[in-house]
C-alpha cells in the first residue's frame, strides 16, 4: 500500500523551489540594476537642456547630441513604417489563411533562423541591396530598410502566437452569426490579440533603436551637426555615436560617454512606457 507523502516535506520542497526561483530572478535582475545606476551616476552630471537640444562641435567633446536623438527616432519611425504592416500581415496569413503543411512550416523555419542572424550580417545586406544596387545611397531610407528587414522575424514570430492564442471558439462563432473570414480577424482576432501583437512589435524597434552595425553601413555619419532634411540624408544616431565617442575619439569626457548611453536608455524605456500603456488598456478590454 502507497503511503502518501510527508505534508512537511512538501512544504519544504516548495519553499525550497520558491527560494531558488526567487535566488535565479535576483540573479537575473541585480547585475541589470547596477549597470543602470552606475550609468545614471556616472552620465546624470552631462544630461541637461544644452546637451539635449544643442549640436555637437570641439570634435564632438562639447555641445549636443540632438542630431543623434532626432536621427535615432527618425531611423525607429522609419523601422515601423515599413516592418510593422509587413510583419503583422505576414502574421496574419500564417495564423489565419496558410494551410498547415511543409510550405509553411519551412516558412517557420526560416522565419526563426533569420531571427538568430547576427546584425552585422543584416548591415552587409543592405549596403549591397539597398545602398548599392538600388543606389539609395548611405539615408535614412536604407538604413530604416534595413533595420525593417532585421526586426521582421521579432514581429512575424510574436504576432503568430498572439494570434493564435485567441480561442478558437471566437472565430467559429463569429463565423456562425454571418461574418466573413476578414471581418471575423479584422474586428475580432485582431482586437484581442492586441497585446501580444504590441509586445512583438516594441521587442523589434527596441532592437532596432539599439543596433549600431546595420545603421554603421546603411545611413549612420560619423559626424553630422545638423538635422537631416529628408530621408535620402545620413543621420547621426545614438548607438553608433556611443560608439565613436567611446572608441574614436582621444580624450573623450566620461562623464559626456555615459550621457549619451543614458539618454539612449531613457529613449527606449519610454517606448517600453509607451507599450506598455496601451497593451495594459488593450488587456482590460479583452474578453477572456
Amino acid at each position: 500500500m502507497m503511503t502518501k507523502k510527508p505534508l512537511f516535506n512538501r512544504n519544504l520542497t516548495q519553499k525550497l523551489g520558491f527560494s531558488l526561483l526567487t535566488l535565479m530572478a535576483a540573479m537575473t535582475v541585480i547585475p541589470i540594476i547596477v549597470v543602470v545606476v552606475y550609468i545614471i551616476y556616472a552620465g546624470g552630471g552631462a544630461v541637461n537642456w544644452e546637451f539635449l537640444s544643442g549640436l555637437p562641435h570641439d570634435g564632438m567633446r562639447q555641445g549636443g547630441i540632438m542630431p543623434a536623438i532626432v536621427g535615432t527616432f527618425y531611423l525607429t519611425l522609419g523601422t515601423a513604417a515599413f516592418s510593422v504592416p509587413i510583419g503583422i500581415a505576414a502574421a496574419v496569413y500564417l495564423s489565419e489563411y496558410a494551410p498547415d503543411n511543409w510550405w509553411t512550416r519551412l516558412i517557420r523555419i526560416a522565419i526563426i533562423n533569420l531571427s538568430g542572424i547576427p546584425s552585422v550580417v543584416y548591415g552587409l545586406f543592405g549596403l549591397g541591396l539597398f545602398v548599392l544596387f538600388l543606389k539609395f545611397g548611405t539615408s535614412i531610407l536604407s538604413a530604416s530598410l534595413t533595420l525593417s528587414i532585421m526586426t521582421l522575424p521579432v514581429i512575424i514570430s510574436t504576432s503568430e502566437e498572439a494570434l493564435r492564442s485567441v480561442p478558437q471558439s471566437f472565430r467559429t462563432v463569429s463565423i456562425s452569426l454571418g461574418a466573413t473570414r476578414w471581418q471575423t480577424i479584422r474586428r475580432i482576432v485582431l482586437p484581442e490579440a492586441l497585446p501580444g501583437i504590441i509586445t512583438g512589435v516594441i521587442l523589434g524597434l527596441e532592437r532596432a533603436a539599439g543596433e549600431t552595425a546595420p545603421i554603421l553601413f546603411t545611413g549612420a555619419a560619423f559626424f553630422l551637426p545638423r538635422l537631416p532634411h529628408s530621408i535620402f540624408d545620413a543621420t547621426m544616431a545614438l548607438p553608433y555615436h556611443l560608439f565613436v565617442i567611446s572608441t574614436q575619439i582621444p580624450e573623450m569626457p566620461f562623464q559626456i560617454q555615459y550621457g549619451t548611453a543614458l539618454v539612449l536608455i531613457i529613449f527606449v524605456l519610454g517606448m517600453n512606457i509607451f507599450a506598455t500603456i496601451i497593451r495594459s488598456r488593450a488587456r482590460a478590454r479583452r474578453q477572456w
